[in-house]
C-alpha cells in the first residue's frame, strides 16, 4: 500500500482491528467513513442488513427486522464493518421500530452528510402485526 492509500484509510480503525469490540448501545458505537473519490457524481450505495435485532421497550422481548440503508454520498462514504457494529449495538437497546429507523438515519447523516439518504425497516410480526418504517433525508432516492 502506498503512502497516499495509508493516509486515506488511517481513520478506519474498526476495519483493521483484529479484536472484536462490540458496542453494547448505539451511543457507544460509531460509524466510520472514508473519502468518496467519486464525489463529482451522484450514485446510490445500498446496505442490506437482514439480521437486525433490538428489544421491545415495554416487554423487553426481542424484535427482529430487516434494515436497508440507501444513500447518495457527498464527500464521505460509510465503511461497512462500522455499520455492522453500529446495527449490532441495537441488540440490547429497548426501542420502538419507528425510533430505531430514525436514529439510524440521524447517525448516517451525522457521520457522512450524504446528499440524500433513506433508511427502511421491515420488522417481523409480533402480536399479528408487522411494522414497516421508512425515514428520508433530503429528496427521495429513485430506483
Amino acid at each position: 500500500m502506498n503512502k497516499d492509500s495509508k493516509k486515506r484509510f488511517e481513520k478506519l480503525t474498526l476495519l483493521s482491528a483484529s479484536e472484536h469490540r462490540y458496542p453494547q448501545h448505539p451511543s457507544e458505537a460509531r460509524l466510520e467513513t472514508f473519502d468518496n473519490v467519486y464525489a463529482d457524481r451522484d450514485y446510490v450505495i445500498e446496505f442490506d442488513c437482514p439480521e437486525y435485532t433490538s428489544l421491545c421497550p415495554v416487554t423487553g422481548q426481542p424484535d427482529f427486522g430487516h434494515i436497508v440503508l440507501r444513500y447518495v454520498p457527498d464527500k464521505l462514504c460509510i465503511e461497512s464493518k462500522s455499520l455492522k457494529l453500529y446495527l449490532y449495538s441495537f441488540r440490547n437497546e429497548n426501542t420502538f421500530h419507528e425510533e430505531a429507523v430514525n436514529t439510524i438515519l440521524d447517525a448516517v447523516v451525522a457521520a457522512c452528510a450524504p446528499r440524500r439518504a433513506e433508511v427502511s425497516g421491515r420488522f417481523r410480526p409480533r402480536g399479528g402485526i408487522a411494522i414497516n418504517v421508512k425515514a428520508v433525508y433530503g429528496d427521495k432516492i429513485d430506483a
